[in-house]
């Protein structure tokens, strides 16, 4: 949705709600107007949009993870507890774009902060097996960034609605965290390649 500045004219108590409301939406006053002025006029705003795709998200994994509080409209985190010695946490943000870029929707971090050496090459692992069954078992164009405790993963812009592609998002991480949890409770890299097998149709309805 294209934006250009346009100057407004409004009364000082106009300006405060609004400028109250920003701060508790963590946006700008001018992304609080157009938001007003969409719902008004019953126009889809890229934040609207992605609150949507957020909502279906929340609604399949508030019993399984820990959703964090929304800093930006763009962005939604949620944390999850591995069963691993002192419970580390790891850390899932997924980050969309208002426009597509290049056909991707946005990005999905994980991350786990951790100085376990040991923690962090089992994780390391973990991950390079993840990418190696999608690149092998998924018709996939999805670009990956590796770096010590994180991995960053592109998503692609689905052909579904907002709310259809919030449940393939949250069914993805679902799934994955599920196989992180598998990997560190021993299951072999075998025993987690034959599942993602068997599941490929489901998980390639996303990618």
């Amino acid at each position: 949705m294209k934006k250009s500045i346009y100057s407004l004219v409004l009364s000082d108590e106009i300006v405060q709600k609004v400028d109250e409301l920003s701060y508790q939406m963590r946006t700008s006053r001018s992304n609080v107007i157009n938001q007003i002025l969409a719902e008004h006029f019953s126009c889809v705003t890229p934040e609207m949009r992605m609150q949507t795709i957020f909502s279906g998200m929340e609604a399949l994994m508030m019993h399984q993870f820990r959703i964090l509080e929304q800093t930006s409209a763009h962005m939604l985190a949620m944390q999850s507890q591995l069963n691993y010695k002192y419970k580390p946490t790891v850390q899932y943000s997924v980050e969309l774009y208002k426009v597509a870029q290049n056909s991707q929707a946005g990005k999905l971090r994980i991350q786990l902060r951790t100085q376990n050496q040991a923690l962090l090459l089992s994780l390391e692992q973990f991950f390079k097996l993840w990418i190696l069954l999608e690149q092998h078992y998924l018709n996939t164009n999805a670009e990956y960034q590796l770096s010590p405790g994180r991995l960053e993963r592109s998503l692609r812009n689905p052909d579904a609605e907002e709310s259809e592609f919030g449940e393939l998002l949250g069914d993805y991480v679902r799934r994955f965290d599920r196989y992180l949890k598998a990997w560190f409770s021993g299951t072999p890299a075998q025993e987690l390649e034959t599942a993602f097998c068997e599941e490929a149709q489901n998980i390639q309805k996303f990618i």
